[in-house]
Protein backbone atom coordinates (compact mmCIF):
# COMPACT_ATOMS: atom_id res chain seq x y z
CA UNK A 1 0.00 0.00 0.00
CA UNK A 2 2.66 2.25 1.18
CA UNK A 3 4.69 1.43 -2.29
CA UNK A 4 1.49 2.10 -4.47
CA UNK A 5 1.12 5.54 -2.28
CA UNK A 6 4.42 6.55 -3.70
CA UNK A 7 4.27 5.60 -7.10
CA UNK A 8 0.65 7.98 -7.48
CA UNK A 9 3.06 10.48 -5.75
CA UNK A 10 5.67 10.03 -8.05
CA UNK A 11 3.17 10.38 -11.31
CA UNK A 12 1.52 13.22 -9.70
CA UNK A 13 4.38 15.51 -9.17
CA UNK A 14 6.11 14.93 -12.96
CA UNK A 15 2.32 15.61 -14.28
CA UNK A 16 2.71 18.92 -12.58
CA UNK A 17 6.44 19.15 -13.77
CA UNK A 18 5.41 18.61 -16.63
CA UNK A 19 2.73 21.12 -17.58
CA UNK A 20 4.74 23.72 -15.85
CA UNK A 21 7.69 23.61 -18.03
CA UNK A 22 5.52 22.67 -21.58
CA UNK A 23 6.85 25.73 -23.37
CA UNK A 24 10.41 25.44 -22.47
CA UNK A 25 10.77 21.36 -23.79
CA UNK A 26 11.71 21.20 -27.14
CA UNK A 27 10.85 17.24 -28.78
CA UNK A 28 13.98 15.74 -30.48
CA UNK A 29 12.17 14.63 -33.54
CA UNK A 30 10.58 17.50 -34.99
CA UNK A 31 7.16 17.01 -37.02
CA UNK A 32 6.87 19.56 -39.92
CA UNK A 33 4.05 22.00 -40.19
CA UNK A 34 1.13 21.23 -42.51
CA UNK A 35 0.44 24.08 -45.23
CA UNK A 36 -1.97 26.57 -44.55
CA UNK A 37 -4.46 26.47 -47.15
CA UNK A 38 -6.38 29.59 -48.13
CA UNK A 39 -10.11 28.36 -49.68
CA UNK A 40 -10.97 31.84 -50.68
CA UNK A 41 -7.77 31.91 -53.18
CA UNK A 42 -8.39 28.18 -54.40
CA UNK A 43 -12.22 28.31 -54.97
CA UNK A 44 -11.95 29.44 -58.30
CA UNK A 45 -13.97 32.83 -58.95
CA UNK A 46 -17.13 33.19 -61.15
CA UNK A 47 -17.00 35.79 -64.11
CA UNK A 48 -18.18 38.79 -63.81
CA UNK A 49 -20.82 40.71 -65.84
CA UNK A 50 -18.71 42.44 -68.31
CA UNK A 51 -18.59 46.21 -67.43
CA UNK A 52 -19.57 49.14 -70.01
CA UNK A 53 -15.86 50.64 -69.75
CA UNK A 54 -14.67 47.26 -71.64
CA UNK A 55 -17.16 47.54 -74.11
CA UNK A 56 -16.22 51.36 -75.14
CA UNK A 57 -12.37 50.20 -75.13
CA UNK A 58 -13.47 47.63 -77.67
CA UNK A 59 -15.45 50.02 -79.53
CA UNK A 60 -12.59 52.92 -79.66
CA UNK A 61 -9.08 50.76 -81.10
CA UNK A 62 -11.14 48.38 -83.08
CA UNK A 63 -11.67 51.41 -85.88
CA UNK A 64 -8.12 52.01 -85.69
CA UNK A 65 -7.34 48.60 -86.53
CA UNK A 66 -10.26 48.47 -89.74
CA UNK A 67 -8.69 52.32 -90.91
CA UNK A 68 -5.03 50.73 -90.99
CA UNK A 69 -6.56 47.36 -92.44
CA UNK A 70 -8.68 49.73 -95.26
CA UNK A 71 -5.56 51.55 -96.02
CA UNK A 72 -3.57 48.62 -96.77
CA UNK A 73 -6.01 47.02 -98.72
CA UNK A 74 -6.88 50.18 -100.67
CA UNK A 75 -2.98 50.62 -101.24
CA UNK A 76 -2.78 46.74 -102.03
CA UNK A 77 -5.93 47.66 -104.99
CA UNK A 78 -4.33 50.71 -106.21
CA UNK A 79 -1.02 48.84 -106.84
CA UNK A 80 -3.20 46.13 -108.85
CA UNK A 81 -5.08 48.70 -110.79
CA UNK A 82 -1.77 50.24 -111.49
CA UNK A 83 -0.25 46.68 -112.67
CA UNK A 84 -3.51 46.12 -114.49
CA UNK A 85 -3.23 49.07 -116.78
CA UNK A 86 0.61 48.76 -117.41
CA UNK A 87 0.02 45.04 -118.83
CA UNK A 88 -2.64 46.25 -120.40
CA UNK A 89 -0.69 49.02 -122.63
CA UNK A 90 2.30 46.48 -122.58
CA UNK A 91 0.09 44.10 -124.85
CA UNK A 92 -1.11 47.11 -126.68
CA UNK A 93 2.83 48.35 -127.45
CA UNK A 94 3.47 44.17 -128.41
CA UNK A 95 0.42 44.58 -130.72
CA UNK A 96 1.85 47.77 -132.39
CA UNK A 97 5.38 46.20 -132.64
CA UNK A 98 3.93 43.30 -134.77
CA UNK A 99 1.42 45.28 -136.68
CA UNK A 100 4.41 47.70 -137.84
CA UNK A 101 7.05 44.65 -138.75
CA UNK A 102 4.18 43.33 -140.88
CA UNK A 103 3.31 46.72 -142.70
CA UNK A 104 7.05 47.59 -142.89
CA UNK A 105 7.42 44.03 -144.76
CA UNK A 106 4.31 44.81 -146.91
CA UNK A 107 5.63 48.11 -148.14
CA UNK A 108 9.01 46.89 -149.09
CA UNK A 109 7.61 44.33 -150.87
CA UNK A 110 5.87 47.39 -152.56
CA UNK A 111 8.81 49.32 -153.53
CA UNK A 112 10.68 45.95 -155.09
CA UNK A 113 7.23 44.64 -156.96
CA UNK A 114 6.51 48.23 -158.25
CA UNK A 115 9.78 49.14 -159.17
CA UNK A 116 10.65 45.96 -161.08
CA UNK A 117 6.86 46.36 -162.71
CA UNK A 118 7.19 50.39 -163.62
CA UNK A 119 10.57 49.36 -164.91
CA UNK A 120 9.34 46.58 -167.23
CA UNK A 121 6.82 48.65 -168.58
CA UNK A 122 8.86 51.28 -169.29
CA UNK A 123 11.50 49.24 -171.34
CA UNK A 124 8.89 47.10 -173.23
CA UNK A 125 7.09 50.56 -173.97
CA UNK A 126 10.60 51.79 -175.34
CA UNK A 127 11.57 48.16 -177.24
CA UNK A 128 8.33 48.69 -179.34
CA UNK A 129 8.94 52.19 -180.10
CA UNK A 130 12.20 51.08 -181.56
CA UNK A 131 10.72 48.31 -183.43
CA UNK A 132 8.14 50.50 -185.13
CA UNK A 133 10.42 53.11 -186.17
CA UNK A 134 12.22 50.57 -187.32
CA UNK A 135 10.16 48.19 -189.34
CA UNK A 136 7.92 50.94 -190.02
CA UNK A 137 5.30 52.41 -187.51
CA UNK A 138 1.93 50.44 -187.25
CA UNK A 139 -0.91 51.20 -185.55
CA UNK A 140 -0.53 48.30 -183.26
CA UNK A 141 2.88 49.57 -182.36
CA UNK A 142 2.26 52.77 -182.08
CA UNK A 143 -0.80 52.56 -179.73
CA UNK A 144 0.62 49.70 -177.36
CA UNK A 145 3.65 51.71 -176.97
CA UNK A 146 1.92 55.17 -176.09
CA UNK A 147 -0.34 53.00 -173.55
CA UNK A 148 2.42 51.31 -171.86
CA UNK A 149 4.24 55.00 -171.48
CA UNK A 150 0.87 55.90 -170.01
CA UNK A 151 0.49 53.36 -167.37
CA UNK A 152 4.45 53.80 -166.61
CA UNK A 153 3.38 57.38 -165.72
CA UNK A 154 0.07 56.56 -163.77
CA UNK A 155 2.11 54.03 -161.43
CA UNK A 156 5.17 56.60 -161.14
CA UNK A 157 3.23 59.59 -160.20
CA UNK A 158 1.58 56.62 -157.53
CA UNK A 159 4.73 55.64 -156.31
CA UNK A 160 6.87 59.14 -156.37
CA UNK A 161 3.80 60.27 -153.82
CA UNK A 162 3.47 57.31 -151.73
CA UNK A 163 7.40 57.02 -151.43
CA UNK A 164 7.48 52.78 -150.96
CA UNK A 165 10.93 53.34 -149.36
CA UNK A 166 10.32 55.64 -146.91
CA UNK A 167 7.17 54.29 -145.40
CA UNK A 168 9.33 51.12 -144.99
CA UNK A 169 11.85 53.34 -143.05
CA UNK A 170 9.10 55.48 -140.91
CA UNK A 171 7.73 51.14 -139.87
CA UNK A 172 11.48 50.38 -139.26
CA UNK A 173 11.75 53.36 -137.00
CA UNK A 174 8.40 52.53 -135.17
CA UNK A 175 8.98 49.23 -134.45
CA UNK A 176 12.55 49.70 -132.77
CA UNK A 177 10.90 52.74 -130.71
CA UNK A 178 8.12 50.78 -129.53
CA UNK A 179 10.35 47.99 -128.97
CA UNK A 180 12.19 50.28 -126.65
CA UNK A 181 8.95 51.17 -124.43
CA UNK A 182 8.26 47.61 -124.11
CA UNK A 183 11.48 47.25 -122.63
CA UNK A 184 10.94 50.45 -120.50
CA UNK A 185 7.58 48.90 -118.97
CA UNK A 186 8.73 45.79 -118.72
CA UNK A 187 12.02 47.13 -116.37
CA UNK A 188 9.38 49.43 -114.03
CA UNK A 189 6.88 46.24 -113.99
CA UNK A 190 10.77 44.26 -113.03
CA UNK A 191 11.35 46.42 -109.97
CA UNK A 192 7.66 46.60 -108.59
CA UNK A 193 7.60 50.28 -108.11
CA UNK A 194 4.90 51.41 -110.91
CA UNK A 195 2.94 54.33 -110.09
CA UNK A 196 -0.40 56.47 -111.99
CA UNK A 197 2.85 58.88 -113.20
CA UNK A 198 4.22 55.51 -114.95
CA UNK A 199 0.87 54.50 -116.28
CA UNK A 200 0.15 57.88 -117.51
CA UNK A 201 3.91 58.32 -119.06
CA UNK A 202 3.80 55.16 -120.97
CA UNK A 203 0.19 55.95 -122.28
CA UNK A 204 1.39 59.29 -123.71
CA UNK A 205 4.50 58.03 -125.10
CA UNK A 206 2.16 55.27 -127.01
CA UNK A 207 0.05 58.03 -128.53
CA UNK A 208 3.22 60.21 -129.88
CA UNK A 209 4.76 56.87 -131.77
CA UNK A 210 1.22 56.59 -133.13
CA UNK A 211 0.94 59.96 -134.10
CA UNK A 212 4.39 60.06 -135.18
CA UNK A 213 4.16 56.50 -137.23
CA UNK A 214 0.92 56.41 -138.79
CA UNK A 215 -0.19 52.88 -140.21
CA UNK A 216 -2.66 54.13 -142.81
CA UNK A 217 -2.18 55.95 -146.10
CA UNK A 218 -5.21 57.77 -146.56
CA UNK A 219 -5.79 60.92 -144.60
CA UNK A 220 -2.79 60.06 -141.74
CA UNK A 221 0.26 59.03 -144.61
CA UNK A 222 3.26 61.48 -143.17
CA UNK A 223 4.36 64.63 -146.15
CA UNK A 224 6.75 63.18 -148.10
CA UNK A 225 8.02 66.58 -149.60
CA UNK A 226 7.43 68.88 -146.94
CA UNK A 227 8.22 72.33 -148.14
CA UNK A 228 10.81 72.58 -145.12
CA UNK A 229 12.74 70.12 -143.66
CA UNK A 230 12.11 69.15 -140.22
CA UNK A 231 13.22 66.74 -137.56
CA UNK A 232 11.17 63.44 -136.61
CA UNK A 233 9.23 64.11 -133.16
CA UNK A 234 7.73 60.76 -131.56
CA UNK A 235 8.32 61.74 -127.71
CA UNK A 236 5.38 63.54 -126.19
CA UNK A 237 5.53 67.55 -125.10
CA UNK A 238 6.54 68.31 -121.46
CA UNK A 239 5.28 70.99 -119.36
CA UNK A 240 7.74 72.94 -117.65
CA UNK A 241 8.22 74.14 -114.12
CA UNK A 242 9.27 77.46 -112.99
CA UNK A 243 12.71 78.08 -111.96
CA UNK A 244 12.84 78.59 -108.54
CA UNK A 245 16.15 78.32 -106.34
CA UNK A 246 17.25 74.62 -105.52
CA UNK A 247 19.67 73.04 -103.35
CA UNK A 248 21.80 70.92 -105.20
CA UNK A 249 21.24 66.95 -104.45
CA UNK A 250 20.03 63.85 -105.81
CA UNK A 251 23.77 63.32 -107.63
CA UNK A 252 23.29 67.29 -109.46
CA UNK A 253 25.64 69.86 -109.22
CA UNK A 254 26.11 73.38 -110.98
CA UNK A 255 29.40 71.72 -112.79
CA UNK A 256 27.04 69.04 -113.90
CA UNK A 257 24.56 71.06 -115.01
CA UNK A 258 26.56 73.82 -116.95
CA UNK A 259 28.31 70.81 -118.96
CA UNK A 260 25.34 69.70 -120.17
CA UNK A 261 23.79 72.70 -121.34
CA UNK A 262 27.43 72.90 -123.45
CA UNK A 263 26.63 69.61 -124.57
CA UNK A 264 22.67 71.04 -126.08
CA UNK A 265 25.58 73.97 -127.28
CA UNK A 266 27.35 71.30 -129.14
CA UNK A 267 24.33 69.23 -130.58
CA UNK A 268 23.10 72.62 -132.09
CA UNK A 269 25.98 73.71 -133.94
CA UNK A 270 27.51 70.34 -134.91
CA UNK A 271 25.41 67.34 -135.21
CA UNK A 272 22.12 68.72 -135.65
CA UNK A 273 23.21 71.88 -138.14
CA UNK A 274 25.04 68.72 -140.07
CA UNK A 275 21.67 66.17 -140.67
CA UNK A 276 19.60 69.41 -141.32
CA UNK A 277 21.89 69.85 -144.41
CA UNK A 278 22.09 66.53 -145.85
CA UNK A 279 18.30 66.30 -145.13
CA UNK A 280 17.12 68.79 -147.23
CA UNK A 281 19.69 67.66 -149.73
CA UNK A 282 18.23 64.43 -149.65
CA UNK A 283 14.46 66.00 -149.62
CA UNK A 284 15.29 68.06 -152.96
CA UNK A 285 17.18 64.85 -154.78
CA UNK A 286 13.77 63.36 -154.66
CA UNK A 287 11.67 65.75 -155.22
CA UNK A 288 13.41 66.43 -158.61
CA UNK A 289 13.92 62.46 -159.49
CA UNK A 290 9.79 62.54 -158.20
CA UNK A 291 8.95 64.94 -160.80
CA UNK A 292 11.66 63.97 -163.86
CA UNK A 293 10.69 59.66 -163.85
CA UNK A 294 6.46 60.51 -164.55
CA UNK A 295 7.54 63.75 -166.93
CA UNK A 296 9.76 61.97 -168.96
CA UNK A 297 7.17 58.68 -169.34
CA UNK A 298 4.70 61.07 -170.08
CA UNK A 299 7.00 62.98 -172.95
CA UNK A 300 7.45 59.05 -174.06
CA UNK A 301 3.57 58.57 -174.59
CA UNK A 302 3.49 61.96 -176.33
CA UNK A 303 6.27 61.08 -178.51
CA UNK A 304 5.35 57.56 -179.53
CA UNK A 305 2.17 59.13 -181.23
CA UNK A 306 4.49 60.95 -183.96
CA UNK A 307 6.95 58.04 -184.76
CA UNK A 308 6.97 57.11 -188.88
CA UNK A 309 6.91 61.19 -189.78
CA UNK A 310 10.11 60.90 -191.14
CA UNK A 311 11.29 63.01 -188.54
CA UNK A 312 14.51 61.37 -186.60
CA UNK A 313 13.46 63.78 -183.72
CA UNK A 314 10.07 62.17 -183.48
CA UNK A 315 11.50 58.85 -183.25
CA UNK A 316 14.43 59.62 -180.90
CA UNK A 317 12.29 61.47 -178.52
CA UNK A 318 10.15 58.20 -177.04
CA UNK A 319 13.34 56.38 -176.89
CA UNK A 320 15.29 58.46 -174.82
CA UNK A 321 12.99 59.62 -173.09
CA UNK A 322 11.59 55.97 -171.98
CA UNK A 323 15.23 55.02 -171.37
CA UNK A 324 16.05 57.64 -168.90
CA UNK A 325 12.38 57.19 -166.99
CA UNK A 326 13.60 53.88 -166.39
CA UNK A 327 17.00 55.16 -165.37
CA UNK A 328 15.69 58.14 -162.64
CA UNK A 329 13.29 54.92 -161.63
CA UNK A 330 15.82 53.03 -160.83
CA UNK A 331 17.61 55.38 -159.21
CA UNK A 332 15.13 56.83 -156.97
CA UNK A 333 13.60 53.73 -155.71
CA UNK A 334 16.05 51.40 -156.16
CA UNK A 335 18.31 53.70 -154.18
CA UNK A 336 15.57 54.54 -152.48
CA UNK A 337 16.40 58.22 -151.62
CA UNK A 338 13.21 58.30 -149.82
CA UNK A 339 14.72 55.99 -147.32
CA UNK A 340 17.53 57.89 -147.05
CA UNK A 341 15.55 61.16 -146.40
CA UNK A 342 13.80 59.18 -143.40
CA UNK A 343 16.96 58.12 -142.01
CA UNK A 344 17.93 61.97 -142.05
CA UNK A 345 14.87 62.68 -140.46
CA UNK A 346 15.13 60.74 -137.73
CA UNK A 347 18.59 61.19 -136.85
CA UNK A 348 18.01 65.09 -136.85
CA UNK A 349 15.17 63.89 -134.72
CA UNK A 350 17.08 62.00 -132.29
CA UNK A 351 19.56 65.24 -131.31
CA UNK A 352 16.54 67.08 -130.96
CA UNK A 353 15.33 64.77 -128.53
CA UNK A 354 18.40 64.66 -126.76
CA UNK A 355 18.23 68.45 -126.92
CA UNK A 356 14.32 68.60 -125.47
CA UNK A 357 15.39 66.21 -122.54
CA UNK A 358 17.99 67.70 -121.49
CA UNK A 359 16.38 71.18 -121.18
CA UNK A 360 13.30 69.71 -119.80
CA UNK A 361 15.45 68.13 -117.14
CA UNK A 362 17.89 71.29 -116.31
CA UNK A 363 14.31 73.40 -115.84
CA UNK A 364 13.06 71.23 -113.41
CA UNK A 365 13.42 72.84 -110.21
CA UNK A 366 12.71 70.34 -107.94
CA UNK A 367 15.95 68.31 -107.93
CA UNK A 368 14.38 65.30 -105.84
CA UNK A 369 12.00 64.81 -108.98
CA UNK A 370 14.90 64.75 -111.58
CA UNK A 371 16.61 61.58 -112.57
CA UNK A 372 19.64 60.97 -110.67
CA UNK A 373 22.30 63.23 -112.04
CA UNK A 374 25.37 61.02 -112.37
CA UNK A 375 22.67 57.91 -114.03
CA UNK A 376 21.77 60.82 -116.24
CA UNK A 377 25.02 61.63 -117.51
CA UNK A 378 26.02 58.52 -118.10
CA UNK A 379 22.97 58.08 -120.36
CA UNK A 380 23.63 61.11 -122.35
CA UNK A 381 27.16 59.66 -122.67
CA UNK A 382 26.18 56.49 -124.30
CA UNK A 383 23.62 57.75 -126.32
CA UNK A 384 26.38 60.23 -127.81
CA UNK A 385 28.54 57.16 -128.01
CA UNK A 386 30.85 58.34 -125.36
CA UNK A 387 32.22 57.66 -121.96
CA UNK A 388 31.76 60.17 -119.02
CA UNK A 389 34.90 61.47 -119.28
CA UNK A 390 35.18 62.34 -122.87
CA UNK A 391 31.63 64.03 -122.60
CA UNK A 392 33.03 66.60 -119.92
CA UNK A 393 36.28 66.72 -122.48
CA UNK A 394 33.82 67.60 -125.26
CA UNK A 395 31.54 70.05 -122.79
CA UNK A 396 35.31 71.48 -121.52
CA UNK A 397 36.46 72.53 -124.89
CA UNK A 398 33.23 73.56 -126.07
CA UNK A 399 32.97 76.39 -123.61
CA UNK A 400 36.98 77.67 -124.30
CA UNK A 401 36.13 77.77 -128.51
CA UNK A 402 32.75 79.65 -127.31
CA UNK A 403 35.03 82.20 -125.22
CA UNK A 404 37.17 82.53 -128.06
CA UNK A 405 34.31 82.87 -130.74
CA UNK A 406 35.76 80.00 -132.72
CA UNK A 407 33.80 79.61 -136.51
CA UNK A 408 31.40 76.12 -136.65
CA UNK A 409 34.36 74.61 -138.89
CA UNK A 410 37.01 75.52 -136.84
CA UNK A 411 35.04 74.47 -133.84
CA UNK A 412 34.13 71.06 -135.17
CA UNK A 413 37.52 70.54 -136.42
CA UNK A 414 39.12 71.68 -133.26
CA UNK A 415 36.54 69.06 -131.14
CA UNK A 416 37.00 66.26 -133.56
Amino acid sequence: MASCAYYSVQVSSAMLSYHSSKRSVTAAINVPKLPRIDFKSSVPKIPSKPKLEDFRFIDTATPLLDKNLNNQVQHSNNNNKVLVQLYAILEAVADRIEMHQNIGDQRDNWNTLLLNSINMITLAATTMAAVAAATGPTLALKLSSALLFSAATGMLLIMDKIQPSQLTEEQRNATRYFKQLQSEIQTTLALGNATEEDVKNATEKVLALDKAFPLPLLGAMLEKFPSKFEPAVWWPSTTQSQKKGKIMNNGWSEELEAELREIVEVVKRKDSEDYERLGNIALKTNKALAIAGPLLTGIAAAGSAFLGNGNSWATMVPLMAGSLAAAINTFEHGGQVGMVFEMYRNSAGFFKQLETSIESTLEESDVEKRENGELFEMKVAMKLGRSVSQLRELASKSASCRMEGITVDEFASKLF
